[in-house]
């Protein structure tokens, strides 16, 4: 593990320098205007706070201690001196990580985290690495949590997980076309804009880290299109560039249907239920968006 502590920590000045030298070619080949320097200073931020301040408040010590719970009482032991045991973890840890992301987008009270993620209005490098302060405490790692009962040890499974958060870090563009056949099998830049997408063609599809597979096995790949270009960012985009409303406005929004709620069943419905979800079913779900576009549609 210390080999990829040092490759992670080696490549968060990669990661920094080329999204730098992005910023530059695009706004030397597409105009000042054209790349939001101020949002990507946003992420700069986001990022120095949640890797050291919150890092050392926050350790990931509780998380890794349940992990080990778990792996203390595995089911069985994949064979780690054999390439199938690898094999076998990175495509768990895939899975794993599909529907952690999945219930990222779905469930409002990790929405309120992943959602600082998807609130760029641009896509490019820089928004990869802005995440939000608030994962370790709503408990993302709980999804994680089977793959050491599975027989997959906890280390290489945190170590797939850095990897796969590392590998979707290219993906943040919108200068590199499709790819072809790896469209198939891999989460590429076309995939990704599509997840970040706020069209409403293009909302709650494509939840792959490296592989796109799960995906296309569960229903929620979505193609990029030609004839829809995508628009970054929320439904309603955010306007500011403050960035403690950023990190905490989801939650804001939160407190204040939690307090209008008048039943345990609505709080846990408010807390479980997708964004945009409401007591009164006026709400806007993704649901209730491609609903209200059919109606108004229809003759």
């Amino acid at each position: 593990m210390s080999v990829l502590s040092t490759i992670l920590k080696f490549s968060v000045v990669i990661v920094l320098l080329s999204s730098i030298v992005e910023a530059i070619v695009l706004s030397i080949t597409l105009g000042t205007d054209a790349y939001d320097w101020k949002a990507a200073c946003v992420s700069v931020v986001d990022f120095l706070i949640r890797e050291y301040p919150l890092h050392w408040l926050l350790p990931l010590l509780f998380w890794i201690d349940m992990m080990d719970w778990f792996w203390r009482h595995r089911l069985w032991t994949l064979p780690m001196s054999h390439w199938s045991g690898w094999l076998a973890c990175f495509v768990g840890q895939e899975f794993f990580y599909y529907w952690y992301h999945r219930m990222a987008h779905r469930v409002r009270w990790f929405w309120c985290t992943h959602a600082v993620h998807h609130s760029p209005n641009q896509l490019n490098l820089s928004a990869a690495y802005r995440f939000g302060w608030t994962g370790r405490l709503t408990g993302s790692l709980l999804f994680f949590m089977l793959a050491p009962l599975l027989g997959m040890p906890p280390r290489i499974v945190m170590m797939f997980l850095s990897l796969n958060l590392l590998y979707q870090f290219w993906i943040h563009a919108t200068w590199i076309p499709r790819l072809g056949p790896l469209e198939w099998l891999l989460n590429t830049p076309s995939a990704h804009r599509v997840h970040h997408a706020s069209n409403l063609e293009y909302l709650d599809g494509n939840y792959g880290g490296v592989l796109i597979i799960f995906d296309r096995l569960f229903g929620t790949y979505i193609s990029e299109r030609a004839d829809v270009p995508c628009r970054f960012g929320f439904v309603t985009p955010v306007k500011t560039y403050n960035l403690l409303v950023i990190e905490f406005d989801e939650w804001r929004k939160l407190a204040h249907d939690l307090k209008m709620a008048r039943t345990a069943r609505e709080v846990l419905t408010c807390l479980l239920k997708p964004p945009g979800w409401r007591h009164d079913g006026n709400g806007e779900t993704t649901e209730d968006l491609r609903r209200k576009s059919v109606l108004r549609n229809t003759p």
